[in-house]
């Protein structure tokens, strides 16, 4: 008599469905069935041929809903922010890259033309940019300068009524192709953020290629030459670190959320794939060892939904702190990593090939480990926060 049984979904067995409410699920269904259609056909190819179609690619995330959706006004949908963390979720279950595009544009250069700008710049720009008619890019790190930006060498110097920047940014998705960049830098006073559209003189964006990770996504360099602005290009609202770091925390939680995707992708793809690869005419799938494996991805991806979504109500009730945003970046990425990698095993030789999404994952979440702050850097963060030392040089 077979012991075999319908399987059911990782998450599923954790019942997270019945932490979301009905209008947050239907949100993310929607973005669930835009991956499948869209972008799951596609994103192999983009990834092998290290390219992304991402003004089409806005334009349809802008009529989908999600760039900017968790902010209120200016042609924005004012979600609650789980229902943005879910959204992250199934961009990400498609690739890395996408999700990138979506939280750079909506958590970092929408956000902070949102939160920290005149009245001006967001009639300006939010609608456009919401809509995906407009894209944007956000310049904080440095090519001497990531986890200490602080000590940043992008200049701003007054020059009559006007501002002039001078430096360079590293390491900048969608740069090549934004319209705006919020770029951060130094004043004789403190660190200020500018608003500069991109055919100002002076600013270029010259792609990086090259990549082994995050291939389906345009990373960029920009470089700023005596690029000449008007005072109102300054954000009127940020003055210090703390306007970069608000941004950033923005763009964190989303990651808390995203990375469960690409590894729920990695585990779903890899059941599939032992439920049928027969290994001495039995189912992998059927061996202790592979079960084992199995089981233990499980119950890290649940503990990070569970994890990701307490979060989430923590934000939409306005309670969540830096260092908790620190407590989900660090975890999820860690144990999506993991994951993937795991999963790779069960795949064999099979795990490195395009024809499974498994690798690809692996090598995306090698760049989300390290952008909006390394591992090293979140574990400072925790550690602050539970002993009152700052270990921060």
């Amino acid at each position: 008599m077979s012991r075999s049984s319908a399987p059911v979904s990782p998450l599923r067995l954790f019942g997270t469905d019945a932490l979301i409410g009905e209008e947050d699920r239907a949100l993310r269904d929607a973005v669930r069935q835009f991956v499948e259609e869209k972008i799951r056909p596609e994103v192999g190819d983009w990834y092998e041929q290290g390219s992304l179609p991402a003004r089409d690619m806005a334009k349809e995330l802008g009529a989908l809903g999600v760039l900017g959706m968790h902010l209120e006004g200016y042609g924005c949908a004012g979600t609650s922010a789980t229902a943005y963390g879910l959204a992250c979720m199934e961009l990400e279950a498609g690739d890395s890259g996408l999700r990138s595009l979506v939280s750079v544009q909506g958590s970092l250069a929408m956000f902070a033309i949102w939160k920290h700008g005149s009245e001006e710049q967001k009639q300006e720009w939010l609608p456009r940019m919401a809509a995906g008619d407009a894209i944007g890019c956000f310049g904080l790190t440095e090519p001497d300068f990531g986890s200490n930006p602080a000590g940043m060498r992008t200049r701003a110097r007054r020059d009559g009524d006007d501002w002039v920047l001078t430096g360079n940014k590293m390491w900048i998705t969608n740069g090549s192709v934004a319209d705006v960049a919020v770029v951060w830098a130094q004043t004789d006073e403190r660190i200020r953020g500018f608003v500069v559209p991109t055919d100002t003189p002076g600013f270029s964006a010259p792609e990086i290629k090259r990549k082994l990770s995050l291939r389906a996504s345009v990373t960029s360099e920009l470089v700023l030459d005596d690029v000449r602005l008007p005072s109102s290009a300054v954000l009127p609202e940020a003055a210090g670190l703390s306007g970069p770091l608000s941004c950033l925390n923005e763009a964190r939680f989303g990651i808390v959320f995203g990375a469960l995707g690409a590894a729920r992708d990695c585990l779903e793809t890899t059941i599939a794939y032992a439920r049928e690869r027969d290994i001495f005419d039995r189912p992998l799938a059927s061996y202790q060892l592979t079960q084992a494996k199995l089981a233990d991805m499980t119950l890290e991806l649940g503990k990070g939904m569970l994890l990701a979504l307490h979060l989430g109500r923590l934000k939409d009730a306005e309670q969540l702190a830096p260092g908790q945003v620190s407590l989900g970046k660090l975890n999820n990425v860690r144990e999506a990593i993991a994951i993937a990698r795991e999963c790779r095993t069960i795949l064999g030789a099979a795990g490195i090939t395009t024809e499974f999404p498994v690798m690809r994952h692996a090598n995306n979440l090698e760049s989300v480990l390290t952008y909006e702050g390394t591992s090293e850097v979140h574990q400072l963060v925790i550690g602050k926060a539970v002993t009152g030392e700052a270990a921060f040089r």
